[in-house]
């Protein structure tokens, strides 16, 4: 992947952080009920996988698996950074914060569970076309 794609899918990663964090303030989703939050995390799956779907079924066959590894990443690692800022350092809770932010942390595995496979499953697919 070229530099300028990976500046691209970091920004891309921090804006949809940026957006998250603005939409549950005050209290960082705090504020609501753990199944609301539940359903909110369910009901952010499916169009994850849509997104991911397209995104990763548009590069070239020898990239997905690729570009599904660097997205996993983007939008893990870098959000969780952002999350140890604000919620770690800022709010004073330290790596405490996983469990107290609880719905954060389930999205920092989520997109390995989806996107890794998707990546491997449009690569196979397409490995299998060209073979028949």
């Amino acid at each position: 992947m070229r530099l300028t794609t990976h500046f691209r899918i970091f920004a891309i990663a921090v804006a949809a952080w940026a957006a998250f964090f603005v939409t549950g303030l005050p209290d960082y989703y705090q504020q609501y009920p753990a199944a609301w939050m539940v359903a909110f995390l369910v009901v952010l799956i499916p169009p994850i996988i849509v997104v991911a779907l397209k995104v990763i079924g548009h590069a070239a066959v020898g990239q997905r698996r690729s570009l599904a590894t660097w997205l996993a990443f983007y939008f893990t690692l870098p959000l969780a950074l952002l999350d140890y800022a604000y919620c770690g350092i800022y709010l004073g809770h330290g790596l405490a914060f996983l469990f107290r932010y609880w719905y954060l942390t389930v999205y920092y595995i989520v997109p390995w569970l989806i996107l890794i496979p998707i990546g491997y499953r449009l690569s196979a697919d397409d490995t299998h076309r060209v073979q028949n």
